[in-house]
């Protein structure tokens, strides 16, 4: 059993150093790896980031990371994920990594993604040239999930993770607006994890949002932004090579625990 702990959209500052650090020291104790699922900073700033990585240095679980949109407001995300490595985090963008759990190997695959809305109500690479970069921009991001996702496959990996900060359904989007769901997700997100393959799929970003989501090719996606899990993580639980059982079996899921 692969115990995967996950949380996004902890927006820390200044003021906020320590808050989840005694939670975190929890994690030896119920997670094998924790994922960060973006907007980890409030702004992306350096010293925003330095409390970050204060708080996860040392955990003693592998921590793996993706940026969000906050973490480039102030358009320096190459000194945020610097500042993250640093501290031992693994940053992913369009990239993927490897980690042996208990002997079972576990692939992360990361993109922070972007918007552009989903099936029968998105956006297309049309008219203007913004317009055309915006889903282009969408597009690569995905691009590399789908090639860091492939690329566990062929390394055989036991287990598949696809982390984003942007969602790859509107399932974990409920709760949130309407008008806004094209800027919270992409479904070329969710493309690229059905057709590469993946156990399960983390993502954040969308406040008021939902958590249990699913793609069409029945991959589960889990919401993990903190105001939607209202805890400092939750926990889902994998078994290699079952990811296609029922919930509450013995697959990708969740087998939420209420976690610190």
């Amino acid at each position: 059993m692969i115990r995967i702990a996950a949380v996004g959209d902890i927006h820390m500052g200044p003021d906020s150093r320590g808050v989840l650090r005694p939670a975190f020291e929890t994690l030896p104790d119920c997670a094998d790896l924790l994922l960060l699922a973006g907007d980890l900073t409030r702004h992306g700033t350096p010293e925003e980031a330095r409390v970050v990585a204060d708080e996860v240095a040392g955990l003693g679980v592998p921590v793996v990371a993706v940026l969000g949109n906050h973490d480039h407001h102030d358009e320096r995300p190459e000194e945020v994920a610097a500042l993250l490595r640093d501290a031992g985090v693994t940053v992913l963008e369009g990239e993927a990594a490897v980690f042996d759990v208990g002997g079972t190997s576990v692939g992360v695959a990361g993109t922070k993604g972007f918007g552009g809305g989903f099936a029968g109500r998105s956006g297309g690479e049309f008219g203007e040239p913004v317009m055309k970069e915006f889903i282009r921009y969408s597009r690569r991001c995905a691009d590399g999930l789908r090639a860091s996702l492939e690329e566990l496959g062929r390394q055989g990996c036991a287990v598949r993770v696809a982390l984003t900060h942007f969602s790859p359904v509107p399932d974990t989007l409920a709760g949130e607006p309407l008008e806004i769901y094209p800027f919270l997700g992409s479904y070329l997100l969710a493309e690229a994890v059905d057709e590469a393959g993946a156990d399960l799929a983390v993502h954040g970003h969308a406040h008021a949002g939902t958590e249990h989501g699913m793609t069409s090719g029945g991959v589960r996606v889990r919401n993990v932004a903190q105001p939607v899990i209202r805890r400092a993580f939750a926990v889902y639980h994998l078994r290699a090579g079952e990811a296609g059982t029922e919930e509450h079996g013995s697959g990708a899921d969740a087998l939420v625990e209420a976690s610190r």
